[in-house]
C-alpha cells in the first residue's frame, strides 16, 4: 500500500526501559541493527499497527507498555535502489513513519523475539537514547534524529539527560561499525550469506549486554553463546 509518492506508511517504535535506554534489534541473519518498525496495513490506524508490530517483532502486549508520545507528523525516508526488489523500483520510494514512545512496564523477561514464525530480529539489547544514531544504516538517519530529537522532552527524566547528546559531527566519522553494516546489507540485498554465517565455529561480535536467540532454522546459531539479559 503506497501513496501518491511512492511513500508505504509504516510506524517506528522507541522503547524505553526503566533507565530510560531504548531496545535496540539486530535484523535476523544480518549485523544491521535498528529500532522495531513495520507498515501499516489496511484498514489500521498507526497506534493499532504499532501494537501488532509490538507483539510480532519483540513478543510485547499492550499491557506491558505504556504509550508517552507519537510523532505529530509523518517522517520520510527514502530507500536507495540497491535495497530495493526490482519489481518495486520506479514505483517504491521509501517509507513514511509515525514514530511512538514507549516505556516498558513489564520485565525484560517478557521481550521475546520468536513470537512468530517469521522473526525479525535475533539478538536485541539496551542502548543509551542517542546511541543509534551512530550505527544506524545511513538512509534512516534522519528519520532517527527527527523522531528522536521530537520525542526526547516525553522520555522521564530520572535517568535521563537531553544535553548528554554526543557531538554527532564527530561520532560519525567514526564510521567504522556502520561501515560494516553497510556492507553486510549490500551483501544480503544480493542475495550472499552474511559472513559471520559463512564462517563456521567462529563466532560474530555482539556488543555486551546484548541477548541473541538463534534461529533455529540455521545452524550457525550453535556457534554462539547467548547472554542472558
Amino acid at each position: 500500500m503506497l501513496d501518491r509518492d511512492g511513500f508505504r506508511p509504516n510506524v517506528g517504535i522507541i522503547l524505553l526501559n526503566q533507565r530510560s535506554q531504548v531496545f535496540w534489534g539486530k535484523r535476523i541473519r544480518t549485523h544491521s541493527w535498528q529500532f522495531p518498525q513495520g507498515g501499516i496495513d489496511r484498514g489500521e490506524n498507526p497506534e493499532q499497527a504499532m501494537f501488532r508490530e509490538l507483539h510480532e517483532e519483540v513478543g510485547l502486549h499492550p499491557q506491558h507498555v505504556q504509550v508517552l508520545a507519537r510523532t505529530r507528523d509523518w517522517l520520510r525516508y527514502e530507500v536507495p535502489d540497491r535495497f530495493i526488489r526490482r519489481d518495486a523500483r520506479g514505483h517504491y520510494k521509501g517509507q513514511k513513519q509515525i514514530w511512538f514512545l514507549l516505556q516498558l512496564v513489564g520485565h525484560d523477561w517478557d521481550l521475546n523475539l520468536r513470537a512468530t514464525n517469521h522473526p525479525e530480529f535475533d539478538a536485541w539489547r539496551w542502548n543509551d537514547y542517542w546511541v543509534p544514531l551512530d550505527v544506524v544504516v545511513e538512509f534512516k538517519r534522519g528519520v532517527y534524529e527527527m523522531a528522536l530529537t521530537e520525542l526526547s522532552r516525553f522520555v522521564p527524566r530520572s535517568e535521563f539527560r537531553f544535553d548528554a547528546r554526543p557531538d554527532q559531527r564527530n561520532r560519525y566519522l567514526r564510521g567504522g561499525l556502520h561501515h560494516r553494516d553497510m556492507l553486510a546489507q549490500q551483501g544480503s540485498a544480493a542475495g550472499a550469506v552474511p559472513a559471520y554465517a559463512s564462517r563456521p565455529g567462529v563466532p560474530f561480535e555482539l556488543p555486551p549486554g546484548a541477548t541473541f536467540e538463534p534461529d533455529p532454522q540455521t545452524s550457525f546459531g550453535t556457534d554462539i553463546s547467548a547472554k542472558k539479559p
